[in-house]
């Protein structure tokens, strides 16, 4: 059907046109194979084939099939055996010749009736009901709405992507073919530089690039230390009460027990973790998941005289770069650098899209952390690693930021008004740095305490998208919710406050 001089076939050339048993006789369509034909059957059995796929969805209404001269070359037969079989197709109405278009399959046979279909997203309370399971993120994520207040997320309508756009076209223009091959697994060389200036300049950090290793954010990082850990005989991590139920899933998942450590309007009781008797601890110092505190100056100095004694310190760095009313504070692995493993990511400064952090660690781990990450995924894609770089070298990352601070600012004062107006009595923590505010609820007007979870359900089945405080604590506390900023304008923030504020009064 290709052309109109293929009506006329000779049958017994379609009969003998077998390939020959000593060479490949496949085509990368449909991975059809001629020697897998019956004897004497080659045109009926391309056809079925062909009707098969048809029916199936894997050739569906629209789709083009190979002009005849090339399937028959690749399957090694005669021309006249696939001007047969596409005849024959084209007397079930199955396809139809469209001139220079080729032969296009025009209609499907009846197919048996599908499975059904899998469930929809899960209800609100679904997504609530019971202790979080491994998969809760994503269950929540699924759950369409209208306002979505999930905390952690960037202002992604403000990625600069014209700026990218450009840093990515240098990075093509300059590249040679050597640079498209597998890269060092360690991380491109030039990001590492990058790195290691960009933590210099904002975290007071000093490191050489041999000292960074380039992870795919934040999340592989502490997967792939815990790995590290297990190795050596570690069997858990302390952690920060409240703290990231994200951050706890993942070492879980690597075998860590993660003991619970208060925390205060000073950050981490160092008391209470030397009590635990865990050999190291995951922290939050600069911007606490999820209650916003700094870790203050003595609790500092005490963690320090913990960790030069023996322990370890894993410094997830979450929010450093967002702050608004207070002045910098230092990363911990610029105090004790051979006891501070430091995590850092553009998850939160770009868009967590990119998968892109790093990982500075102690000299002992160095190559063991290495290690993990080439057996894991021969390190993170080139391509980003060095269009990230040069936005850090340019200088495109900083005006990034200022342009973000100024923004989320106002989306935080947003938050707070909102608060105060829509839900009287409750207390707001972190509002001095980050992307999220979290709030104590108030339920002294109806004598009992709310469930945190049940609001948060409420909530969502109005459309607005949240995470109960209870989520990330493992001791009991007084409920709450934790709400993000940063994606919301200041009208969109107001509205979900508002929501909230009903939800809170159907509720006492």
């Amino acid at each position: 059907m290709d052309s109109a001089n293929e009506g006329s076939i000779d049958r017994s050339k379609a009969v003998r046109g077998r390939a020959p048993r000593d060479g490949a006789a496949g085509a990368d369509f449909l991975q059809l194979d001629a020697r897998r034909a019956p004897p004497g059957g080659l045109a009926d059995w391309l056809a079925r084939q062909l009707r098969l796929a048809i029916a199936d969805g894997r050739l569906p209404v629209g789709s083009r099939l190979p002009a005849t001269r090339t399937l028959a070359a690749e399957l090694r037969v005669s021309r006249g055996v696939v001007t047969d079989a596409y005849r024959r197709l084209g007397e079930d109405g199955h396809v139809a010749g469209r001139g220079r278009a080729g032969t296009v399959v025009v209609a499907a046979p009846a197919r048996t009736p599908a499975p059904p279909r899998p469930a929809g997203p899960p209800s609100p309370e679904e997504v609530f009901a019971g202790a979080p399971g491994p998969d809760v993120f994503d269950r929540l994520r699924a759950v369409p709405a209208r306002l979505d207040l999930t905390p952690g997320t960037p202002d992604l309508a403000a990625f600069p992507r014209a700026a990218w756009q450009r840093a990515e076209r240098r990075v093509l223009d300059g590249l040679v073919s050597a640079d498209l091959g597998y890269g060092d697994p360690r991380g491109a060389p030039v990001l590492r530089s990058a790195v290691a200036a960009w933590l210099a300049r904002n975290r007071g950090v000093r490191v050489t690039p041999d000292e960074v290793l380039i992870v795919s954010g934040t999340a592989q990082a502490l997967t792939l230390f815990a790995q590290v850990l297990r190795d050596e005989g570690v069997r858990e991590t302390a952690v920060e009460d409240p703290g990231s139920l994200g951050a706890r899933m993942h070492l879980n998942a690597r075998g860590l027990a993660t003991p619970p450590v208060p925390v205060d309007e000073d950050g981490v009781r160092v008391d209470a973790l030397r009590a635990s008797g865990a050999p190291t601890v995951l922290l939050t110092p600069a911007h606490q998941f999820p209650t916003g505190v700094v870790l203050g100056g003595d609790r500092r100095r005490a963690l320090m005289r913990w960790a030069a004694e023996g322990g370890l310190v894993l410094e997830d760095d979450y929010d450093a770069e967002h702050r608004y009313d207070r002045p910098p504070v230092p990363a911990l692995r610029s105090m004790l650098p051979d006891h501070v493993v430091h995590f850092g990511s553009v998850s939160k400064l770009l868009a967590p899209a990119l998968r892109v952090g790093w990982v500075l660690a102690p000299p002992r781990y160095r190559n063991a952390l290495a290690d993990a990450k080439r057996y894991a995924d021969l390190g993170n894609a080139v391509l980003p690693q060095l269009t990230l770089a040069r936005l850090m070298e340019s200088g495109e990352l900083e005006r990034h930021l200022r342009l973000l601070r100024g923004r989320h600012r106002r989306r935080r004062d947003a938050m707070v008004a909102a608060v105060r107006a829509h839900l009287p009595g409750a207390v707001v923590h972190g509002a001095a740095a980050g992307l999220h505010l979290t709030v104590v609820l108030d339920s002294s007007s109806s004598g009992s305490a709310f469930d945190d979870t049940e609001f948060a359900a409420a909530a969502l089945a109005r459309g607005v998208k949240t995470q109960p405080l209870s989520w990330h604590a493992q001791r009991p506390s007084r409920p709450g919710l934790v709400l993000g900023y940063a994606a919301r304008t200041a009208g969109e923030i107001d509205e979900a406050v508002a929501v909230l504020g009903a939800v809170a009064r159907e509720l006492r």
